[in-house]
């Protein structure tokens, strides 16, 4: 090494080493690899910048190394693995009007469907790609990007039969964008790459249903494949939510897109106006979705008025599924039935808070079962079916004690408890309650959309911009605030929530097609607040360039009782 060499200084680990300035992340990896448990996929420089591995360190600087027990390196695993799919499907299928479409996350995989092919979709063709894809895997070739002229890469797009990217990038403002090329395969991914196809060691095809699942490793054991265990009821809502999306013609962002924009032509002409009829308006993508939403909770309803048995209904879901508005909406269609609905806050039901259980870091855990007073609860519930006059309580959220304010409920014959909690779906919560007199829902935000055939939209990130949205209005919670909250709150869904949704009767998928280009005018001016010096920060940004996928719509035409209205403001209801 020459004298002259610039050398600069590397936090990683707990230790300060020296490299020359320059060196590729890649290299400064390797160097402590032998201190990381599973291959590093992607390195964070300074708390908050996510960086490549085939990027260099040009000054100090302290990194962590990510791999697949964390979500971003996670992430970045499953997008390199779709990548390294695509190129090994172009060589075993050489017809260019194939498309693999990525759908949505089911068990531990993704699933996929193959469309404009007459080859049939087999386990023997999925073998073939498997092996292909072993071969790239061994060959160790490198993820390369490249930036280009969007107008290039559009033309680029094309020629590769990728429209849906075409379609998306003509709403582009930058100049340039960033294309990935494996082994001769161009595609563009929104996120980042591993640097080479070695460091995706365990991966596999699986037949499901008019389509296949991509499988990948969990964080919990990044070094194995779990058994394919797909949740079926859950299943069907993604997928019919997707047929819905397929029949509108509305399947990505750009499709999206190109509806906002035809909503917007100008009137100048009698042609115009005709094109504008033709063509159909934001509005009645709005209208047709609510509408769509409330002949499903109608037919939750008249299922639960056709049971005449049910004397409870329990609504669970993940965070920001719009629990409490669907609540409501499905009290009035029950009300149409001649029931009478009578809301039960679960929340009135937690112990005191000096009995809250909690969590290893002293803080209280008011998301685990304990916090909850089973027992009472179970009494008030048996007592008000039974026909007894119970008194009911009100939670004290400042002094954390129950208190009871003289508040009494006594059922009749068409009265019906309509009860939202976290613990709804567990039949600890309600052991004593006999099972034909309860109907369990679970709610959940299950996206639709995909960003394009290849990049699809997780579940979690339209719920995490309700929360932020939501946040901001009402509790007066800062973005970042929320952001930093957001893994604790996952953590309580995969722990509470998740494991019991295949139990309930029915499942309500809460998310709207256009949504998130609602909620991109609120979000953006709040994630922007968020200080570039925190760790939030990388979050943050993330969010800010995937809404700018979108173009915007305004909130005027969205009705009172949408369950967007929850978190956007303008509800009829009290949520």
């Amino acid at each position: 090494m020459s004298e002259t060499t610039q050398m600069i200084r590397i936090t990683a680990l707990g230790e300060e080493r020296l490299f020359p300035r320059n060196t590729r992340y890649e290299e400064i990896a390797a160097a402590f690899q032998e201190k990381v448990p599973y291959p590093i996929l992607l390195v964070r420089r300074n708390g908050n910048e996510l960086r490549e591995l085939d990027k260099e360190a040009a000054e100090d600087c302290s990194l962590e190394f990510l791999t697949l027990q964390d979500k971003a390196g996670r992430d970045t695993y499953k997008r390199s693995l779709c990548l390294m799919m695509l190129r090994a499907f172009s060589k075993v299928i050489h017809k260019g009007d194939t498309h693999i479409w990525i759908r949505f996350a089911v068990s531990n995989g993704l699933f996929c469907t193959m469309d404009g092919s007459d080859i049939p979709l087999t386990q023997e063709l999925l073998d073939q790609v498997l092996e292909e894809m072993k071969i790239l895997r061994d060959r160790a070739v490198p993820f390369e990007k490249t930036g280009m002229d969007t107008g290039d890469a559009i033309s680029v797009f094309r020629r590769y039969h990728m429209e849906d990217k075409a379609k998306l990038f003509r709403y582009r403002m930058g100049s340039r964008t960033n294309v990935y090329c494996l082994d001769g395969y161009r595609d563009y991914y929104y996120g980042y790459m591993v640097s080479n196809t070695s460091l995706l060691q365990h991966f596999d095809l699986k037949l499901y249903e008019d389509g296949f699942v991509l499988l990948f490793p969990t964080s919990k054991d990044p070094d194995h494949l779990p058994p394919f265990a797909p949740v079926k009821k859950l299943f069907e809502v993604q997928n019919n939510s997707r047929r819905w999306g397929e029949t509108l013609e509305i399947d990505t962002v750009g499709d999206l897109n190109d509806l906002i924009t035809q909503g917007r032509l100008e009137i100048d002409t009698v042609g115009d106006l005709n094109d504008l009829i033709t063509q159909g308006r934001t509005k009645d993508l709005i209208l047709m979705q609510e509408a769509l939403q409330e002949k499903k909770i109608a037919e939750i309803a008249q299922e639960i008025a056709d049971r005449k048995t049910v004397r409870i209904v329990l609504i669970a879901g993940p965070s920001s599924s719009s629990k409490t508005t669907f609540s409501h909406r499905l009290s009035i269609q029950l009300s149409c039935h001649g029931l009478r609905p009578h809301p039960l806050a679960m929340d009135n039901y937690f112990v005191n808070r000096v009995n809250t259980p909690k969590n290893p870091d002293g803080s209280y855990d008011y998301e685990c079962l304990g916090a909850i007073d089973v027992e009472q609860f179970n009494k008030d519930v048996t007592g008000l079916l039974a026909g007894e006059v119970v008194k009911l309580p009100t939670y004290n959220f400042i002094s954390g004690e129950r208190e009871y304010k003289g508040n009494t409920l006594q059922l009749g014959d068409k009265d019906v408890l309509v009860v939202e909690g976290i613990h709804g779906l567990n039949d600890e919560l309600s052991y004593r309650i006999p099972a034909e007199n309860k109907y369990k829902v679970y709610i959940s935000a299950l996206t639709q959309l995909n960003i394009d055939e290849h990049n699809r939209i997780p579940t979690t990130d339209g719920r995490l911009l309700r929360r932020i949205v939501r946040d901001e209005r009402t509790r007066g919670h800062s973005a970042r605030n929320t952001i930093n909250m957001w893994w604790s709150v996952r953590k309580g869904e995969e722990q509470y929530i998740f494991p019991f949704q295949e139990s309930a009767d029915v499942m309500f998928n809460s998310a709207l097609i256009y949504e998130l280009a609602v909620l991109k005018t609120y979000a953006q001016p709040v994630l922007f607040a968020v200080p570039k010096d925190c760790p939030e920060w990388e979050e943050a940004k993330r969010l800010l360039k995937f809404l700018d996928y979108f173009l915007p719509i305004p909130s005027d035409e969205i009705p009172k009782n949408s369950l967007v209205r929850e978190f956007i403001g303008g509800s009829i209801f009290d949520v």
